[in-house]
Formats: C-alpha cells, sequence, structure tokens
C-alpha cells in the first residue's frame, strides 16, 4: 500500500509540473496526425458520418426490426470504440516512436502515452457533434439524461489511460505485440454490439458482454444519447471500476519497467 501511496504522488506531483509540456504534446499528436491532409481535423467529423451512412444503408435492412434508430445507435457504440482502439494503440507505440528524445532528454515517459491517449479523446469530443446533430436530424429528444453521460465518458478515459499504459510498457519490450494487439482490436470490435443487437448473441456467449467494459461504457452512453434515461448502475460502477483497475495496473507496471526503456527503444 505505502508503495502505490509512492508511486501515486510522484505520478501528480510530475503531472503537476508538466502539464504545460503535456498540453503541447498533445497539440503536436494532433498536427501529426492530420498533418498530409486536406481537410485535417475535419476527418473528425467526416470519417464516422460517412461510416455511419454507409453501415446504415448495409445494416438497416437486416436489423430494422430490432434496432430503433440505427444511426445513432451504431454512432455511440463506434465513436466509442473508436476512441478506445485509436488511444490505447497510439500509446502503445508512444514510447518506440519518441525514442530519440527518450534517449537525449528527460521528460517523465508517462506524457508520451498519456498525450497520445488525450489528443485522441480530443477527437471523439470534436466527434461528438456528429451525434449530437444526426440525434437533431432523426428526432431524438435532448433530455437532461445527456449531462449523465460524462460518467461513462470518464470511465472511458480513465480506461483507455489504462491500457494505453499497459501496452505501452508490454510493446517496450514485445514488439510483436502491436501485430497481436490490432488482431485483438478486431475481435474486440466484433465482440461488442455495435452495429448489432446484443439480444441476438446466444446466450451461452452472453458473459462475454457482462464482462466487457467497453460494452458497459456503450450501454450507459445509449441510455444516456438515445434512450432518454438513466443507464443501471451496476453497469457504471463496474465500468468506472474497470477504468480505475486498469489505470492503476498501468501506473505501477509503467513505473516498474520505466528504468528499462532506454534499453530496448
Amino acid at each position: 500500500m505505502d508503495r502505490m501511496t509512492i508511486i501515486g504522488h510522484r505520478f501528480l506531483v510530475n503531472f503537476n509540473k508538466y502539464r504545460y509540456l503535456l498540453n503541447e504534446l498533445v497539440k503536436r499528436d494532433i498536427k501529426l496526425k492530420y498533418r498530409r491532409s486536406v481537410l485535417g481535423i475535419f476527418w473528425s467529423f467526416l470519417e464516422p458520418l460517412l461510416s455511419m451512412i454507409v453501415l446504415t444503408i448495409i445494416f438497416s435492412t437486416l436489423f430494422k426490426r430490432n434496432i430503433a434508430n440505427f444511426p445513432v445507435y451504431y454512432l455511440i457504440g463506434m465513436l466509442t470504440y473508436q476512441f478506445f482502439a485509436g488511444g490505447t494503440k497510439a500509446a502503445m507505440l508512444s514510447m518506440v516512436s519518441n525514442a530519440y528524445i527518450l534517449k537525449t532528454i528527460y521528460i517523465p515517459k508517462y506524457l508520451y502515452s498519456l498525450a497520445a491517449t488525450l489528443s485522441n479523446f480530443v477527437t471523439y469530443l470534436l466527434s461528438l457533434i456528429i451525434l449530437f446533430m444526426v440525434m437533431a436530424v432523426t428526432d431524438v429528444n435532448f433530455t437532461m439524461y445527456i449531462i449523465f453521460a460524462s460518467l461513462p465518458i470518464l470511465a472511458l478515459l480513465l480506461l483507455t489511460i489504462g491500457v494505453g499504459l499497459i501496452m505501452a510498457t508490454i510493446n517496450v519490450f514485445f514488439r510483436d505485440m502491436q501485430h497481436l494487439y490490432g488482431v485483438f482490436l478486431m475481435l474486440l470490435m466484433w465482440l461488442t454490439p455495435i452495429f448489432y443487437p446484443p439480444e441476438i448473441v446466444p446466450t451461452s456467449f452472453r458473459f462475454v458482454q457482462t464482462y466487457n467494459p467497453l460494452f458497459a461504457i456503450i450501454t450507459c452512453c445509449r441510455s444516456s444519447f438515445l434512450y432518454g434515461t438513466l443507464y443501471d448502475i451496476n453497469i457504471l460502477l463496474f465500468a468506472i471500476g474497470s477504468g480505475i483497475t486498469a489505470i492503476v495496473v498501468g501506473i505501477i507496471l509503467f513505473y516498474k519497467s520505466q528504468d528499462k526503456f532506454i534499453l530496448h527503444v
């Protein structure tokens, strides 16, 4: 417990000391992401919108009896998944891609992973504008429960930061992880009810949904945005608990391994 307290204290002290640098790293990552794009950050709006249109055309005929307002249903799930996938993958590569800086000047190493995740979080927040626009076009009621979506979104951020730190640490020592993780993300997308109703999954496989924190977050967000109701508190607690667990494990694993990074990047 004392060791965890010391690690947590160091993390907070470094975070406060280098928060300006973190802000600059986030800006840098956003600029690099859209550096050679004509539309730049507007792809944050266009990409989910275009994918929604295509998949609505393809899947609405198949699932129209099962899913009310498929465009909003799909967008909530896909935007959540895209942030988790993009944020954790960027964090995983952050140590290797910043190897030269790591070897030349001292900067708290976790800042690279955190900046990679936060830059994707900015993109995620911007893409919510598209969600609100589609909600308005499809006559979804904007209720007070939208405010409560901030809690599952916070759980999503914690989960993504935590998993990102874990993956960044593993990838330094085991480079094949970036390929294996790509397969895992693809599997996660298909196992998570993003563009299909959860009811179609056989009962014997429902445990995959029950223990999937990403699906818990998506379920809470759909309750707030699409259905205008308060989500199940137990589902929210599971999502938040998963996020806290991931970030605690990520910080401990990262701090225990970071002194060896310089030998492997």
